[in-house]
This record gives C-alpha cells, sequence and structure tokens, in this order.
C-alpha cells in the first residue's frame, strides 16, 4: 500500500492563540485567525508506507527534583508576555487569581522585650476570619533609631519569612561547637538562633522586621505541623466530589478550586507584608524581603506577587533542581514549564540577591544564574542580581550567607552603614520570651478539620464573589475577559512555543463497500512528539476529496478497532455523519498511549506526601494533552478559517469544549455531547478528566462560554428545576451578539 499524499500545513500556534484570547477583545482573535490563514501552506511530499500509529513510549512524569531550566526570551516585549502569563499562573496555583481581600490589618501587638540596639513585641492578626497569623517585630532601639531613617523620619522594613525549622529553631551546644568551627556561625548564643539573629541584625542596622510563622510552626498551632508540611497519607473525609462544599485541604474539592497549604501560607505572607506596610513610620519606597530553604520559597512567591517588594533575598531555593520537597512549597499548575529560577526573575528588574551551597543551589553559578544576569541585563539593570558561590556550606542561611545579605540590604534599601556588617552576639530568646500566645492573648482553640472547613468556606465565598460578574447569570464581558478567560488558557496552556509542525499521514485509501472508502494515517505533531491515529472515511469516487471542502472530524474515545466500532456501522453518529458530509475524519484519541488506565491518570509516586501538588505542579493533566492532540488534528486539516466541524460525542467533552475554545474560527462548528458530564461531579484527582482549578473557573459552561462568539452546539440535559446548566455561556454569547451562534439541545 503506497502512501497517498503527505501534507504539512505550518500554522501559527495554538499556544499563540491561547496567550492572545487570554487578554484580548473579540475583534483581536479574528484578526489572528486571518493571521492564521495567511500563514498556512501546504507541500505534496512522497513517503513510505505508514501504520496506523508507531507505539510511542509514555514521557516519565516531571518530580519536584527533576531539571528546571531558565530560557531566557530573546527580546523584552517577549518576556514581558511571558512575565505576565508567569504572574497569572502563580497567582492561579496559589487560590489567589483573583486576589483575595486585602484590607487593613488589625494587629495585636503586645509583650515586648528587650535586648541591646533592639526590641522584640509579639504579634498576632487574622488573615482570614478565625485564622491566626503570629510573629515577632523587631524594631531598632538606643543608638540604632538614628539609622535608616529618610528626610522624612521614616525606615525600611524588611519581611522574613523563616523556612523549615521554624522561627524559634535552636541548635544546641554541640552542634554550634561544630558551626564555629567550620565557619558557618561566629556566636555561640545569637547564632544558635540564626533566624533571630537575621532579624536583630536588621533591626540594628535600622529596619524594622517581622518574622512570621509558616503553617504548622511555633505559634501557628489550628493545622499541625506534620499535616500541613508533610502528609504521610489521604484521609477518607478528603474523598469528595470536586463540586461539593470543600471541608480539607488536599481533597478533591479544595484541588478543583486550587485551595491549598501552599496557597494559605502565601495569602498570610501577603498578608504580613501589608502589616508591616501598614506601620506609620515605615518608607513604602523601601520595603524588601528575605528567607531562605522554605522561606527562600515565600520570598519567591511575594518577589512575583507583591509590586512593594523593593529589594529581594530569596536564598536556598532559587534553583533548576529540586523545587521544594514539602507540601508548603507545592501547589497544582505552578511549576509547569517553569521552574524557581525563572519564577524567581519576576523580581527582575528590582535587586535580588542569593547564595548557591552544596545543596540542590550547587550548580547555581553556570546553570541558574547565567540566565538571570542575562536577563537582568537585557532589562539595562545588570548589577541588580547576585548570586555568591557559597558551596563550600551545606544547605544553609548561616552567617556568612546573612552577612551577605546585610550588605545588599544596606546598599539597596540605602541605609548609608559602613561595611561589612558584622553581627553582635546577645542572648539568645527563651521559649517564654519568642511564645506570642499567653494567658492575657491564648490561642484559639478552633483547630484540624474543623478550622479547615472554616477556612475553605470562607475561601470559596470570596472566590464567588469575586469572579460574579464573569461567572453565571449576571456574567459581564467584562468580568469574563478580566478573570475567567486568562484562567482557562492557564490551565490549557499546553504550549509556549511560537509555531508548529503538523503532519498529516494518510495511507490510499481502500473500499470499505459499495461507495465507501476509508485510509489510516496519523497526524505528527512534532513539537510536542505525539502522533494522533486517525482514520478517514469517504464516499465518491475510489475515496477521492477536493482539499477545499470542508472536513468533520469526529472524536473516538473509545479503543482504536478497525473493524467494529470505528466504522461507520459501528456507530449510527459516525455513518449520519459520512451520510451528510461524504467525508468524516475520527480522531482516536482513544488509541492514544497516555497517561490513562481505566479511566484514571499517572499521579507520581510520592508516599511519604500524598498530595495532587506533586503531580500536577509539574505536569499537565491528561485533559489538557488529550486537548492539544484534537488541536493537532485540527491544525493538520486546517487550510482556512472555517473549512472544519469538530464533533464530540459522549466521553470527549472535557477535552473537545477547551480545543474548540482555542480553536476559535478554525472550526466551523462544534458539536459536543455532554450526557450530564460535569467536572464537579469527580471524585478523584488521578481520574483522567480532572484537572485543577476548573470547578473554580466555572466547569464546562465557562469552557462553553469560552468559545463565543464561534458557532457552537451542546446536547445536554436540563436540571430538575427546569434551569439551564449553561448561565455562563448564554450570557457571554449574548454579549458577544451571538447568541444564534449557541445551540442547545436538551435531552
Amino acid at each position: 500500500m503506497k502512501m497517498q499524499s503527505v501534507t504539512k500545513a505550518r500554522f501559527r500556534s495554538m499556544g499563540r492563540l491561547l496567550t492572545m484570547v487570554s487578554c484580548l477583545i473579540l475583534l483581536d482573535v479574528v484578526m489572528e485567525g486571518a493571521a492564521f490563514a495567511q500563514d498556512s501552506t501546504s507541500e505534496i511530499e512522497s513517503s513510505a508506507e505508514t501504520a496506523v500509529v508507531a507505539d510511542q513510549a509514555l514521557p516519565e512524569l516531571k518530580t519536584l527534583d527533576g531539571h528546571f531550566p531558565f530560557e531566557v526570551p530573546p527580546t523584552l516585549d517577549d518576556w514581558e508576555q511571558r512575565a505576565r502569563r508567569l504572574r497569572t499562573r502563580v497567582a492561579m496555583a496559589t487560590g489567589l487569581h483573583p486576589m483575595l481581600p486585602r484590607g487593613p490589618v488589625d494587629a495585636t501587638i503586645h509583650s515586648p522585650v528587650d535586648r541591646d540596639g533592639f526590641q522584640i513585641e509579639k504579634v498576632y492578626f487574622e488573615s482570614i476570619p478565625g485564622h491566626f497569623v503570629t510573629g515577632l517585630l523587631f524594631r531598632p532601639t538606643g543608638e540604632n533609631l538614628a539609622k535608616g531613617l529618610n528626610e522624612d523620619g521614616k525606615r525600611p522594613a524588611v519581611l522574613c519569612p523563616h523556612g523549615h525549622g521554624g522561627r524559634m529553631m535552636r541548635n544546641d551546644s554541640d552542634t554550634m561547637n561544630r558551626l564555629i568551627e567550620s565557619g558557618d556561625e561566629m556566636h555561640l548564643e545569637s547564632g544558635s538562633m540564626p533566624k533571630i539573629a537575621r532579624c536583630a541584625t536588621l533591626a540594628r542596622m535600622g529596619c524594622v522586621s517581622f518574622i512570621f510563622d509558616m503553617v504548622g510552626y511555633a505559634d501557628s498551632v489550628q493545622l499541625s505541623h506534620s499535616f500541613a508540611n508533610r502528609r504521610h497519607e489521604t484521609r477518607e473525609e478528603e474523598v469528595v466530589a470536586a463540586g461539593t462544599e470543600p471541608e480539607l485541604f488536599f481533597s478533591t474539592a479544595a484541588d478543583a478550586r486550587l485551595q491549598s497549604i501552599y496557597g494559605l501560607q502565601t495569602y498570610n505572607a501577603l498578608r504580613s507584608f501589608d502589616f508591616l506596610a501598614s506601620m506609620e513610620d515605615i518608607d513604602l519606597n523601601r520595603l524588601a524581603v528575605t528567607g531562605g530553604s522554605g522561606g527562600g520559597t515565600q520570598t519567591i512567591m511575594l518577589g512575583a506577587l507583591e509590586p512593594r517588594v523593593a529589594v529581594s533575598f530569596p536564598n536556598g531555593m532559587v534553583s533548576t533542581s529540586m523545587q521544594g520537597g514539602c507540601a508548603c512549597e507545592n501547589a497544582c499548575l505552578l511549576r509547569i514549564d517553569t521552574g524557581n529560577v525563572e519564577l524567581a526573575a519576576l523580581m527582575a528588574p528590582k535587586p535580588m540577591g542569593m547564595t548557591a551551597a552544596d545543596d540542590w543551589t550547587v550548580d547555581m553559578m553556570h546553570d541558574g544564574y547565567p540566565e538571570l544576569r542575562q536577563l537582568y541585563t537585557m532589562l539595562g539593570e545588570p548589577e541588580n542580581v547576585l548570586c555568591e558561590s557559597l558551596v563550600q556550606f551545606k544547605h544553609n542561611y548561616n552567617y556568612v550567607t546573612r552577612r551577605i545579605m546585610y550588605g545588599w540590604m544596606n546598599e539597596h534599601l540605602r541605609l548609608g552603614l559602613e561595611t561589612p556588617i558584622v553581627e553582635t552576639d546577645f542572648p539568645a530568646l527563651t521559649e517564654e520570651e519568642g511564645a506570642v500566645w499567653n494567658e492575657q492573648h491564648p490561642a484559639p482553640d478552633v483547630r484540624g478539620p474543623d478550622h479547615e472547613q472554616q477556612v475553605l468556606s470562607w475561601w470559596t465565598e470570596q472566590n464567588e464573589k469575586a469572579l460574579a460578574d464573569g461567572l453565571g447569570e449576571k456574567a459581564t464581558l467584562k468580568g469574563f475577559d478580566q478573570n475567567v478567560r486568562p484562567a482557562l488558557s492557564i490551565l490549557f496552556d499546553w504550549s509556549m512555543s511560537t509555531s508548529s509542525d503538523v503532519s498529516l499521514q494518510l495511507n490510499d485509501p481502500m473500499q470499505h463497500g459499495s461507495g465507501v472508502y476509508w485510509s489510516n494515517g496519523k497526524v505528527v505533531d512534532s513539537t510536542r512528539r505525539r502522533e494522533i491515529p486517525i482514520r478517514r472515511w469517504t464516499t465518491g469516487e475510489q475515496g477521492k476529496r477536493n482539499s477545499d471542502e470542508a472536513t468533520v472530524l469526529w472524536i473516538q474515545s473509545a479503543e482504536f478497532d478497525p473493524e467494529a466500532s470505528v466504522s461507520p456501522e459501528g456507530s449510527a453518529e459516525l455513518q449520519s455523519l459520512l451520510q451528510t458530509h461524504g467525508s468524516v475524519v475520527v480522531i482516536d484519541i482513544g488509541a492514544m498511549p497516555t497517561d490513562a488506565a481505566e479511566g484514571k491518570q499517572r499521579i507520581n509516586p510520592q508516599p511519604r506526601r500524598a498530595s495532587a501538588a506533586f503531580t500536577f505542579g509539574y505536569n499537565r493533566p491528561l485533559v489538557v494533552t488529550r486537548c492539544a492532540d484534537v488541536l493537532a488534528v485540527i491544525a493538520a486539516f486546517q487550510q482556512s478559517p472555517g473549512n472544519v466541524t469538530l464533533v464530540a460525542p459522549e466521553g470527549t467533552a472535557a477535552y473537545a469544549l477547551p480545543a474548540a475554545a482555542l480553536a476559535g474560527p478554525f472550526v466551523d462548528e462544534a458539536n459536543v455531547e455532554l450526557a450530564g458530564f460535569q467536572f464537579a461531579n469527580l471524585f478523584h484527582q488521578d481520574h483522567e478528566h480532572f484537572i485543577p482549578g476548573i470547578v473554580k473557573y466555572g466547569d464546562v459552561d465557562a469552557l462553553a462560554a469560552w468559545r463565543a462568539p464561534y458557532a457552537l452546539t451542546l446536547s445536554s440535559s436540563v436540571q430538575s428545576d427546569g434551569k439551564s446548566h449553561w448561565p455562563t455561556a448564554t450570557a457571554i454569547y449574548k454579549a458577544r451578539e451571538a447568541a444564534d451562534q449557541l445551540r442547545i439541545q436538551a435531552k
């Protein structure tokens, strides 16, 4: 059997289209379609006989220990576009798109503790109703009061997320003697509490510093340390449908709304920053953040999300290697096609320093830091980024690292102090001196699952309020385009390349019956290294068809069976389409080598950390992969906008709807059979259709609205109360003056 033809369609990437539909108005989408048509080319090549599709090995799932390189975009405009999308990704991954409320912080400050040259005060406030952030506030005293002041008598402030070990972590005398001998530390007393020493020295430099408790540490007692930071197993109570009121962290319901411990901790950090910035004596132009290890991760997040951060020193976590091994450092969506170096780069061109140690940051001097220097140079500020090699030390925020940080803060916070800045000793804090809760200020008594339910219910309520003008019957174009569309484009962001090559390969047609011909083939997406099996059915003389004829693409989700399930006799719908259109291309998604096994997708083996974030924080869900497969086939048959009709039978809506939305004008009409499917009905994160965040951003209703203003027919049931499942789609199609393009066939 000889190959009939090989058609190559080079097209403007759907990743580019995806980017545009997230931020442009309808006119821009239409213009993009015109550009797509102009870019399309085709040529005829000869080739040897092709099989339906060759066996393809499944790629290994990426883990937190993978390689996360930073490739600097070629131009400033490219970086600015990339940075905008990355900030949206970070905000979504932390559950903060749209941002949760950040009103005035009502903090209680009490029980001062005096040391030479600085004072410590205990602080607590509610970041979420009923959820308390606790920490210690450090202020300069005595002769240090004159340091750091600007002409208005205001001083800089430095937020200090502490990292693992907690703010009250204290090394014993044997450890301290070893650290002093190795050069890690200088003072036996103050050096035994290195996180406190950092804050104290910053205060002695004339800064106000605040070290707040990460979730589960010290006085953050409402969720346990082992639960928030380790996650050894899944609780039975977490197995609830994605659309239910979320009651527990790590459940399918919480992940479907992008609610996580990592997000809670990031919000606590932002509210702690708000607390510092609200103080009357603080210079709002000199706000900084520095943390080590897990605190370094939080420093990266603040640099990405908080534009008021003027100076940053994220230590111990800016790396192309291990990205953070704790549940408090991982969130679904966060590091897909990116990593900590690029996320840290969102601070650019503002000053950012760090060190490399004998840990996962050991390669930074040649893998990560050169790219940061390249970016800062392109932005015109090459001296605003620093990475000092301290690979003689293990993972640390030791005295030597702190000394580098003090110099960085002195320079960029414009303190004007003599250098080098040397720590001086002070008596270590006692447990009582460091405790926020006492008899006069008792700790909250709502803890554990009851507290989780309280936090998550508030979180969901705030999400619904923030998205009210983008979802539901009252959805507006402004609300949808501002918050929902960008979110959907991140969820289904399968490619960031600027172009993609797709090859269509078909065997010579063979006769199936009277006037019916079929040919096996495949679409090869070279960018993603995917081969999608197809079968084309045609009627007419020897199966010939004109290249400009419209093509019907029919998604077959069942296992590929050329003699039964994919033949016209095996499907009444396929047979009807063939009789009506004369040509149908079957996309055999079910035959693809995928993550799926018995309706499930692979999950990273993290036996000590039962969290979906360790899979979907680094890997696209299966639904996104299948969506891209459908888009590749659409591209392969696309000669001009509007010559493709997409038909999606039962079981394919999860990926057919977003594919139709992303294809926009390149699909003349999309017909999707829902059969009652809702992402909200899924119970497990390993379900083949699960995708984090989709319930928060409107489920299938929002995906249908995303397709507007192009023709869409939905076959679906009606709720028992007679109301439509499609309030968002109906509202957005109407708002785009395309109400007649949305057809809902009730069943």
